[in-house]
């Protein structure tokens, strides 16, 4: 079947002409035609993700009007306005992709706006809701390799798509043929009869302005002399974060020369993940040079915000997604109460692998901690709540400890630009009371104990990857464990039973042990890994550490 879908694409007229090349050169050669036919990426909550390439498993226009055309049927059902946002970011073809969805979705009468160059993750969640769309589309592959790229598609309320219309959209993709199958007109001829239209200025001022209400000490920035560093990772960060920055008044900002402008190669790190530490190299070492006081970084798509930290003895540390989250939960909720904008019965969010830290801390504030499973639209499905209930206000921040972070409800999903706002603001606050960041982390393990959260990943690539990682849950739950490293599991929690955990169904196992650490496996539901994530608390940073490589060399055999 695969090959005489190959032979298929071989003959069809290709418009792309990376395609055909690409097409010749794995001729006769079946492991390479298998690898590209022999399945089709699949359409999900999280949009598609693949590598860029010919056939059904790679990222191409074809894949990309066929996902869309899909998305057009279940836009059609829909009434309302009857239009779709779309923005990209600065990835290999996003442009390209982006194009081709609007001219699908104009092919089937429905009304575009695109960003007229690219903009990150909020930025299209923000005009989603801002023009009242029907849907949102963003063309990414977040942080991953350069070889990726992705679609990812939101709802009315720019949230990513629920479930059910997810379903709904990958029924109609499966109806529709891939080479055949979607309507489509060029760009040009979408914007002539009007289908296709720019995002306004006043859609990208109305964004900007949502973002600097989210200030918490309005004005304190200008005066502290705060110096950052910043990379935008050669992605759509640029523009829109150091635009906010320079609005609040920060503006002693060295852009990071390799990473300041849209690349989608990504030379000077092959994974640009604000996570790892080889993304943020050079900019450590700008930050060295130009003795900045915080070194800071977006991803491609500008959801995620990695730092480092500039220590007392002029060393540069990284803060993790986890101490993070804490940081500016602390800083919100001190400073809301400081200036009086704290809410009645304030609502913070976080993902169930987050640190429990958090925890500790919104109980000092009185503030409610609420736990969703993980990806953020279940953070925003919290917000939702809240402002169905007339109560959006409530909402006072939301993170995971994957680097992403929310505060305000303007949007429904992370931003790194509110994110990088607010972790300049809080930086230059402490600096302005001769504190810093790095003190302020130490006083706050110092007061709730020495948690550690550590993620390990084990990759599973290949068309076998998905069933080794299926095996693998399946065995951990037809066999589970009853102690990890020696330490006796006191509770086991399985997410795919929603019945006893309230919470929507999700390929997640928590266990807790009977030290009070705690150890999490999870299927990314994005690349073929599975993460494990650690949680252990000790009377120092030592003895965590010790704990967790106890219970991640106990936990390796399990996941093999």
């Amino acid at each position: 079947m695969y090959k005489k879908e190959y032979e298929r694409w071989l003959a069809h007229n290709l418009e792309d002409p990376d395609l055909t090349p690409e097409l010749l050169r794995i001729k006769g050669n079946d492991d390479e035609i298998k690898d590209r036919f022999a399945v089709s990426l699949k359409f999900g909550t999280a949009g598609l993700r693949g590598t860029l390439g010919a056939g059904t498993n790679r990222m191409n226009i074809w894949v990309v009007r066929q996902a869309t055309q899909g998305l057009a049927n279940w836009v059609l059902t829909q009434g309302g306005t009857q239009t779709v946002a779309i923005s990209y970011d600065s990835r290999i073809k996003s442009d390209i992709f982006a194009k081709e969805a609007a001219g699908v979705l104009a092919a089937n009468g429905i009304k575009v706006r695109i960003y007229d160059a690219l903009m990150p993750v909020p930025a299209l969640s923000f005009a989603t809701r801002y023009y009242h769309c029907n849907a949102g589309i963003m063309v990414t592959a977040s942080h991953n390799p350069a070889r990726y790229n992705g679609y990812k598609a939101y709802g009315p309320d720019g949230c990513q798509m629920t479930d059910d219309a997810a379903a709904i959209v990958y029924d109609e993709i499966q109806k529709t043929d891939i080479l055949t199958g979607a309507k489509h007109i060029s760009f040009a001829e979408g914007v002539e009869k009007g289908l296709i239209r720019f995002v306004g200025d006043d859609c990208k001022k109305a964004f900007y302005d949502a973002i600097e209400a989210c200030q918490v000490r309005p004005g304190l920035a200008k005066t502290a002399g705060l110096k950052l560093v910043y990379s935008p990772l050669n992605g759509s960060g640029l523009v829109p974060v150091t635009h906010v920055l320079n609005d609040i008044g920060i503006n002693d900002i060295t852009i990071v020369p390799e990473q300041e402008y849209p690349n989608g190669y990504f030379t000077t790190c092959s994974y640009p993940n604000p996570e790892i530490f080889e993304a943020l190299k050079l900019g450590l070492e700008l930050a060295k040079d130009v003795g900045a006081d915080l070194m800071l970084a977006t991803d491609p798509d500008a959801d995620r915000v990695g730092i480092a930290m500039r220590c007392p003895d002029g060393s540069y540390e990284l803060v993790s997604g986890n101490e993070m989250g804490v940081l500016l939960l602390d800083y919100i909720c001190a400073g809301r109460k400081e200036k009086g904008t704290m809410p009645e019965k304030p609502v913070a969010v976080m993902s169930l692998v987050s640190t429990p830290l958090a925890d500790a801390v919104a109980e000092y504030y009185g503030v409610e901690l609420r736990h969703v499973l993980t990806g953020f639209k279940w953070i925003g499905d919290q917000i939702a709540r809240l402002e169905a209930a007339g109560e959006v206000e409530r909402f006072i921040f939301g993170f995971e400890e994957s680097y992403g972070y929310l505060a305000g409800p303007y949007v429904r999903d992370k931003d790194a630009v509110v994110a990088s706002m607010l972790i300049c603001e809080m930086a230059a606050y402490y600096r302005s009371i001769g504190s810093s960041i790095k003190e302020r982390l130490e006083q706050i393990y110092a007061e709730y104990g020495r948690y550690l959260n550590k993620v390990d990943s084990f990759e599973f690539p290949g068309l076998t990857g998905m069933d080794k990682m299926a095996g693998i849950m399946k065995n951990l739950r037809d066999t589970p464990p009853t102690e990890i490293g020696g330490i006796k599991i006191e509770k086991a929690i399985d997410f795919a039973k929603p019945e006893l955990t309230g919470l929507p169904k999700a390929n997640v196992l928590i266990y807790k042990l009977a030290d009070g650490s705690t150890v999490i496996v999870r299927p990314s539901g994005t690349e073929p890994k599975i993460k494990t994530y650690f949680t252990t608390k000790g009377k120092d940073l030592a003895e965590s550490s010790d704990k967790k490589s106890l219970l991640a060399k106990a936990l390796k055999p399990f996941l093999s």
